[in-house]
């Protein structure tokens, strides 16, 4: 069976020692720089979440929100730019021996359930991946219009599939 790697940005909490607060949670410098890696960011430089954890018997509720200011590559020109991350926050620890059931259908206002062993669990992980989610993949930096003009990636409108329809029209 292999390990599991460690989690970069760890913050382990206790269910038995958890009263019902506000928590301010931010990575460091050097977690910041491992997620990046992580991520295929160019960097982190700022990352924070302020979230309230409510334990209801096993389960725990946190809500709140994540932030972060990241340097990512543009799809399209490859060049770094800044974009700010600002995402709610909505997750549920359960106790892996209740389960979480697949097959529950759940709206996007509805909470990530996450299943965990024993009396604790890591939210720093649980955050790092919600921070992953809020990343956009296919975003576009500021030199993205003069990249497509420059190495001709806007396409010519009649080429494509459509186009090739279009040419097999019967005219009336």
């Amino acid at each position: 069976m292999t390990a599991l790697p460690a989690s970069e940005w760890v913050r382990i909490i206790d269910i038995r020692h958890l009263p019902a607060a506000v928590h301010r949670v931010s990575a460091n410098a050097d977690e910041r720089r491992r997620l990046a890696a992580r991520f295929g960011l160019s960097a982190i430089d700022r990352l924070e979440a302020t979230v309230t954890l409510i334990a209801q018997d096993a389960r725990v509720s946190v809500a709140g929100r994540i932030s972060a200011d990241i340097v990512q590559a543009c799809a399209i020109s490859g060049e770094d730019f800044a974009v700010v991350i600002d995402e709610p926050v909505a997750l549920r620890f359960v106790p892996a021996a209740q389960g979480v059931d697949p097959e529950i259908a759940i709206s996007a206002d509805d909470c990530d359930d996450i299943a965990y062993d024993g009396l604790t669990f890591d939210l720093g992980e649980a955050l790092a991946q919600t921070l992953a989610l809020a990343i956009d993949p296919f975003a576009e930096g500021p030199q993205a219009d003069r990249a497509r003009a420059e190495h001709r990636l806007a396409g010519d409108p009649g080429s494509g599939a459509f186009g090739a329809l279009s040419a097999l029209r019967i005219p009336s």
